[in-house]
């Protein structure tokens, strides 16, 4: 039974990623005819494609392709692999003869973990396109989450390796919401009861967990290059204004499950060490 981001009827995934070198990569959905697009953005240092065109008060009414992607803002160039894809499919918004492929996405900061100079760029776009099915999403260090990684207050060598996944519920009245997310946070991921599930590691003790909310109180400075991204997706039939508020209402969700959520801190270039150092200290 498929209970990722496919379980949403007519949505189709797709990964590339280089996982020898740049340790990155990037992860597309592509969207049905008349899929209506929202977003909500809290974090404070974001890296964004389009995603003005989702607000209620724009003209284009829907998208054909969402897009996540690691290598900071160098991994916004996916989108023009994407573009020329759709635009071979004949998809996007008409404009006389031609059409203009509708791709927001978003991107988070995975550098410091392989070589910082191979990024996402448009052939690993257009890759994922050629990739994407409606089976069921594959999960961990792919796509989007090939870089990612957690708890980073302590810097890059107490943090924790992370990745992207994938959840759906259907209800009896076969009203389907599924969330796909690459989790790159500053501090921990958290387990329903409060547990921590991974996060900053202790400097003593590398199978024991800090608890990032007491570096906070201790005022320990963040060492962080971190983003957390994702897409909520249903077959509910909504509003564009109706769209932005379901996508307000999952950063409730991510509140939950990510501690702390929605800081202002950037990343800190003094913290990039060679991957070999990565492979060998990281938690994977």
């Amino acid at each position: 039974m498929n209970t990722t981001l496919t379980a949403v009827p007519g949505l189709r995934v797709g990964h590339a990623h280089d996982l020898e070198q740049g340790l990155t990569g990037c992860t597309v959905i592509l969207c049905p005819p008349d899929t209506v697009g929202g977003v909500d953005q809290r974090g404070g240092a974001p890296g964004t494609r389009e995603t003005d065109v989702l607000h209620p008060l724009r003209t284009v009414q829907h998208v054909n392709a969402l897009f996540l992607a690691g290598g900071s803002a160098y991994g916004l160039s996916v989108a023009d692999g994407m573009m020329r894809y759709l635009e071979e499919q004949g998809l996007g918004f008409p404009v006389g003869p031609f059409v203009v492929p509708i791709v927001p996405g978003a991107i988070l900061f995975d550098l410091f973990l392989g070589d910082g100079t191979r990024r996402p760029d448009a052939a690993m776009g257009y890759a994922a396109c050629q990739n994407a099915t409606t089976d069921a999403v594959p999960q961990g260090s792919v796509g989007a989450g090939a870089g990612a990684t957690v708890g980073k207050f302590a810097g890059p060598m107490l943090a924790t390796k992370s990745g992207l996944g994938s959840a759906s519920l259907t209800l009896p009245n076969g009203l389907v919401v599924a969330a796909l997310f690459a989790v790159n946070a500053l501090g921990d991921v958290l387990a329903e009861d409060g547990r921590i599930l991974a996060g900053t590691r202790r400097a003593t003790d590398e199978k024991q967990f800090a608890d990032s909310l007491e570096l906070l109180k201790q005022a320990v400075p963040a060492q962080a290059g971190n983003t957390v991204i994702g897409v909520v997706a249903s077959n509910a039939r909504l509003t564009k204004a109706e769209t932005n508020k379901v996508a307000q209402m999952a950063h409730a969700g991510l509140a939950r499950a990510v501690r702390p959520a929605f800081t202002p801190w950037m990343a800190t270039p003094s913290l990039r060490f060679p991957p070999a150092r990565f492979q060998r200290m990281w938690v994977w």
